[in-house]
């Protein structure tokens, strides 16, 4: 019984301290924050752009502004005002960040517009045809002015919650 109360006691205390060291980690939280912050911007902009309310801009890839950008770019200006531009870690989420903005409005934009032609050849070459109505998903990537709104979203967001003023 002793042994139990130890183990159980033990284990919440581990619990506990993950779930502090979760809470105090400017690294996750702050660029969490910052997606979530652009989500509820795609809302936002999309709705007013489609002159209705657009809850699916929550979920959906691509649009503006690009929450992958500013997610990326927060983990990397948060890194840089906590460590210093001169640790390893902000070596790596930068060299990452760029990355995901590369694929971002690079590779996944030219999916995104492959995708928007081969709907059309689709529509042209089955119409009424039952059996080819599934269409590609079209918004998958961004403009390169959707992933520089995100990334400045992103810098400017971390910036604003973790420098100490």
């Amino acid at each position: 019984m002793e042994l139990s109360q130890s183990l159980d006691s033990r284990y919440i205390a581990v619990k506990g301290d993950i779930l502090e060291a979760l809470l105090i980690n400017k690294a996750l939280w702050v660029p969490a924050a910052a997606w979530c912050a652009a989500q509820v911007l795609k809302v936002i902009i999309g709705s007013i752009k489609e002159k209705r309310l657009k809850w699916s801009y929550l979920t959906t890839m691509g649009g503006m502004p690009s929450s992958h950008a500013t997610l990326v770019c927060a983990l990397a200006m948060t890194i840089a005002i906590v460590y210093g531009v001169g640790s390893p870690l902000f070596a790596i989420a930068a060299i990452f960040a760029l990355v995901v903005m590369y694929d971002a409005a690079g590779v996944r934009q030219t999916v995104s517009t492959q995708s928007t032609m081969l709907n059309r050849i689709l529509e042209e070459l089955f119409k009424g045809n039952p059996d080819f109505q599934q269409r590609l998903r079209e918004l998958i990537g961004h403009t390169k002015f959707e992933v520089a709104a995100g990334a400045l979203l992103g810098i400017v967001f971390a910036f604003l919650v973790v420098w100490d003023w």
